[in-house]
């Protein structure tokens, strides 16, 4: 005999790369500094477009941001620029691009002043993610106060497409604040497992 069926946030759907990137990935507090560099670049990618568009390339932007190793994202050069402006793996956009590049510049100087990215993000919450406690989709906001003063932080350490929307998104996603709705079974195993509190 089975169990009933998973309730799931309704924004994952039924598709399944959607579906196990929700149910194994999102809302997950996240600590690994090459990890959160990959989300960085991936949320700002999405900036206009949708994250099923960027998740769907997401092993693409892997092979061709070598790994997502920051410290050799830095030092790409204009061929380097180039030869991504052409790559169909990635979304081509040049702004996009040329910012990923002095992101992951501003992200050494972060782990240099912080000793992690991880140090320094994980700070804006205390250590501990925040439990949104909501029900419906409707009542999730769009950004936060808080992601606000991360984006404004973000933006004054040299990084790019760090706006409130796309630092809300990165926190939801890094698992700085536990987003799923009430209802949903990552949100029990998150907030029971001590990885959140409400």
């Amino acid at each position: 005999m089975t169990g009933e069926p998973l309730v799931r946030c309704p924004w994952c759907g039924d598709d399944p790369l959607y579906v196990r990137y929700h149910d194994e990935e999102w809302g997950a507090p996240l600590h690994d500094d090459r990890a959160l560099f990959e989300l960085l670049i991936l949320e700002g990618a999405q900036a206009g477009l949708s994250w099923h568009t960027i998740l769907k390339r997401r092993q693409g932007y892997r092979a061709a941001y070598d790994g997502f190793d920051p410290e050799v994202v830095a030092g790409y050069g204009p061929d380097k620029l180039a030869a991504l402006a052409a790559d169909a793996r990635i979304v081509r956009n040049r702004a996009k691009i040329a910012a990923s590049v002095a992101n992951a510049r501003a992200f050494l100087a972060v782990r240099e002043a912080f000793g992690s990215f991880d140090a320094y993000l994980w700070r804006f919450v205390d250590g501990r993610p925040i439990v949104g406690g909501r029900a419906s989709l409707g009542q999730v906001p769009p950004t936060t106060p808080l992601a606000e003063s991360l984006s404004r932080d973000l933006r004054k350490r040299g990084f790019g497409f760090v706006g409130p929307t796309i630092a809300y998104a990165f926190m939801q996603a890094a698992g700085l604040v536990n987003d799923h709705l009430t209802g949903c079974f990552r949100y029990r195993e998150l907030v029971g497992d001590g990885k959140a509190a409400p």
